[in-house]
């Protein structure tokens, strides 16, 4: 899928230092709680939806895996329809928000994932 994310690139590994410096001076892991809380919530409704295989969380990234994607490009356009950038990917729909987003924003992803996955049912 990708590579090494920094492959010693001495910039990129100044980048990653920098991002674990903001994990000892900001609250970022009770926003990955926050946010792992809410998605666990949010997309428990897709559980009963007859072409989901399987809900999980882990930390920041919610995941719906479904029994297969069709079209993915078609899924694609109605996530942005919805006004969300959600990412599918195989038969995976994968939400993966930055640890800052807004509480009304994140509440939009799942009600979108929602509403995109039950027009496939």
């Amino acid at each position: 899928m990708h590579g090494p994310t920094y492959m010693a690139n001495p910039l990129a590994c100044a980048a990653a230092n920098a991002s674990l410096d903001l994990f000892e001076r900001e609250p970022r892991l009770s926003e990955v709680a926050a946010i792992a809380a809410a998605l666990r919530q949010g997309l428990a409704p897709c559980r009963d939806m007859r072409r989901v295989r399987d809900v999980r969380v882990m930390g920041a990234i919610g995941v719906v895996a479904l029994d297969r994607i069709d079209d993915i490009y078609e899924l694609r356009r109605r996530f942005v329809a919805q006004r969300v950038f959600v990412r599918p990917f195989g038969a995976t729909v994968y939400l993966t928000p930055a640890f800052t987003i807004a509480p009304d924003d994140l509440g939009r992803l799942p009600d979108a994932v929602i509403r995109v996955v039950g027009e496939l049912e």
